[in-house]
């Protein structure tokens, strides 16, 4: 059974001047999930989450939290707390202080701010800190501060503007596992900016990708992974490799489509609506690539050259060049996991299976 819906988003559209931010953004989300809203720098997805806690006012459209319309309602009312990029902490007070001070301005009882600041600092770790103020604390330290500022609030949706910016590798991996662990232990309904693939991929149940203002894709992060929609949603998740080919068979949802000078073919599972003749593009990730390996006679197939390849640990990234499909592709990119000592130099065939392979319109 599907969760509640929370929040519906009815043809949104915001404009700065002559730039139309948001153009008529229609989402649905249910209660309970964890949603990342991923895209570049300029897309939109900002000035979204902003329109959604009240901070902008949008131009048309719709917004509606649990049934009620918050076109016009101001950020306080509309139980949205944002986390900032910044944190946006008050220098001069102290984690408590800092942690109560929405429900000080509802002006609720002193035992209550209590019993719920205790609690909401012990959800994320910081008991016992409450007298410290922000700069005596690290930034992991300031950013859970952040965050159980806002679930103090006990509010139906929490949003965060890219939270985990200011922290270096390695802690952000840490607090990345604590937010999530956070929103699944207490049911919250999560909405959450970034331009960081990985973090996108590994926090969420659902990922909604931007580009210039729409909704490219919004699906499962399996789903934006592996069968993305748009050539701009392969390319902008992860690194893929593209080749044009032509459809020349269609038997119901299996299209076969040819490739390369020599006119191969390889016959792929797609829901695309499609015609004898078109041009679309084929993606294949890197990862699903195998090197050397034994193909069979429905596997995707290229001899190609190695020109150079780089050591990242856990893997080796090939580059290789073909004169099949030298036209259309400058070079293939090929990740080889857990490969030991081997390394793999001049002739090489590359294969994958015809599951591993994607269409995509162009």
């Amino acid at each position: 059974m599907a969760s509640p819906l929370l929040l519906d988003l009815k043809n949104v559209n915001k404009i700065f001047g002559q730039n139309h931010v948001l153009k008529d953004i229609n989402l649905q989300i249910e209660k309970g999930k964890f949603i990342t809203f991923l895209g570049p720098s300029g897309c939109g997805k900002t000035t979204l989450l902003r329109s959604i806690a009240g901070f902008y006012t949008i131009d048309s459209g719709d917004i509606f939290i649990a049934g009620n319309r918050v076109n016009e309602l101001p950020p306080y009312k509309r139980g949205t707390p944002m986390v900032f990029q910044e944190y946006a902490l008050f220098p001069h007070m102290t984690v408590f202080n800092n942690v109560a001070y929405g429900l000080d301005i509802q002006k609720r009882p002193e035992d209550e701010i209590q019993e719920r600041v205790s609690a909401a600092l012990a959800k994320v770790k910081l008991t016992g800190l409450e007298e410290r103020y922000p700069h005596e604390m690290s930034g992991g330290q300031q950013q859970r501060v952040a965050m159980a500022r806002a679930l103090v609030m006990n509010s139906p949706i929490i949003l965060l503007d890219e939270p985990l910016s200011n922290l270096d590798a390695k802690l952000r991996e840490e607090v990345r596992v604590e937010l999530r662990t956070i929103q699944q232990e207490l049911g919250l309904t999560v909405i959450y900016v970034t331009h960081d693939q990985l973090e996108a991929l590994s926090m969420s149940d659902e990922i909604v990708v931007f580009n210039k203002g729409v909704i490219d894709q919004h699906g499962t992060p399996h789903e934006i992974y592996y069968k993305p929609r748009t050539q701009y949603v392969a390319d902008f998740i992860g690194t893929t490799n593209f080749i044009p080919v032509e459809v020349v068979r269609i038997e119901g949802s299996r299209i076969t489509v040819k490739y390369g000078k020599a006119g191969r073919t390889v016959t792929v599972e797609s829901d695309l609506s499609l015609k004898i003749g078109e041009q679309i593009m084929l993606s294949v990730r890197p990862e699903s690539l195998r090197i050397n390996e034994q193909a069979n006679e429905h596997d995707f197939v290229i001899q190609a050259y190695v020109s150079h390849s780089t050591f990242l640990g856990e893997k080796e990234r090939y580059f290789a060049v073909d004169k099949d499909t030298a036209d259309w592709v400058p070079q293939w990119i090929i990740d080889a996991y857990d490969i030991g000592a081997t390394r793999y130099r001049g002739s090489i065939q590359i294969s994958a299976a015809p599951d591993k392979l994607h269409l995509i319109n162009k």
